[in-house]
């Protein structure tokens, strides 16, 4: 067996604001096996400021695990466990090359066309105008389920967007999500969270920064909103730290990018804990390529979860891979009649 991967650059149709700071490109990487003329392909993407595994090693770290590839799908998971978004495209990559087809990786109703998957519609921030402006095109497109990142604008003016929201569509008819990326002061979240409840939200996800394990619980004890935690699960990886994250906590849900948390493996370790102390779950791609967003949305599919998952990236990137994935009326859904580029792995290997 052969290994080798490839740095590939996203560009973004349009700057993207979190409260992070504003996105223009996501890098990836995709790793690429060959064994007797049959080929398999995973991708290792990391968020700068984010990712565990934004660090200067991290093309050494590929290097290595190209060479290293006879360790297999589970000796690289564990060798990799400082580097979540490896441990994913290796993953991926494996289950790829021990497939018929090598995009689809879980074979279900999902791919066969016949069901798909309910997502929320993504409302990136920026200015006023253009925050209305993609809630507008969202709820056009037939959305049911709205994630706003907030935290970037002046709040009055992000709950008044919420509020001309709720003003027109009550909360069975559009499901409302708000995602603050740590945005709020420890000393004023809970009245925050206070001003978002009336408006009769779903949930915000990590209100306050992530790190801060003691104020978050006493915010998930207090709060008259649901939270869910997303950054705070990135860089826990062992099963017995995770546990007592959720059991010191105790959020209503968990949310998990499979790149930041160990990939299919990882994920499954926090589904299964968090099941066990009744804390709710979805899944979320990370700004993945196709090729990621695919392997994401197969596996999600055989979860049965029947929560919006966020997997509507897709369409963010002027030069993402075209693929069989189809974004219509809130759902993703797979088209098995568009069909991948068959010597896409090949060109990638160039």
């Amino acid at each position: 067996m052969q290994a080798t991967y490839k740095k590939y650059i996203l560009d973004f149709k349009r700057p993207s604001g979190t409260s992070r700071g504003v996105l223009t490109q996501k890098e990836t990487w995709f790793l690429i096996l060959e064994e007797e003329g049959r080929y398999g392909i995973g991708e290792c993407g990391i968020l700068r400021g984010l990712s565990i595994d934004n660090v200067r090693e991290y093309e050494d770290t590929l290097t290595w695990t190209c060479s290293n590839i006879h360790l297999g799908k589970d000796g690289l998971w564990e060798a990799l466990r400082n580097f979540p978004s490896i441990q994913f495209g290796v993953e991926q990559a494996f289950l790829s090359l021990s497939s018929k087809n090598p995009f689809e990786l879980f074979p279900s109703e999902f791919t066969s066309g016949a069901c798909c998957i309910p997502i929320n519609g993504l409302i990136w921030m920026g200015d006023e105008a253009f925050m209305n402006e993609q809630i507008e095109q969202k709820l056009k497109e037939g959305f049911q389920c709205i994630k706003m990142k907030i935290g970037a604008i002046d709040f009055e003016k992000e709950v008044a967007i919420l509020k001309s929201i709720r003003n027109n569509f009550s909360k069975e008819q559009i499901e409302l999500r708000v995602d603050a990326n740590g945005a709020f002061s420890k000393t004023d979240a809970l009245e925050k969270l206070k001003v978002l409840s009336e408006l009769e939200l779903h949930s915000i996800e990590q209100p306050i920064k992530q790190g801060n394990i003691s104020e978050m619980s006493d915010l998930c004890a207090q709060t008259p909103l649901d939270i869910a935690l997303d950054e705070e699960l990135i860089g826990i990886f062992d099963v017995p730290e995770k546990e007592k994250l959720l059991q010191s906590i105790h959020p209503h849900y968990i949310i998990l990018k499979p790149s930041l948390v160990g990939g299919f493996k990882g994920s499954t370790e926090w589904i299964q804990l968090a099941e066990k102390l009744n804390i709710e779950w979805w899944i979320t791609s990370a700004l993945e390529s196709n090729i990621g967003l695919n392997a994401i949305a197969q596996w999600t599919f055989t979860l049965k979860n029947s929560l919006p998952q966020g997997l509507g990236t897709g369409s963010l990137f002027t030069n993402n891979l075209e693929s069989p994935l189809t974004v219509s009326e809130g759902t993703l859904s797979y088209d098995p009649h568009k069909t991948w580029k068959t010597n896409l792995i090949k060109e990638l290997c160039i």
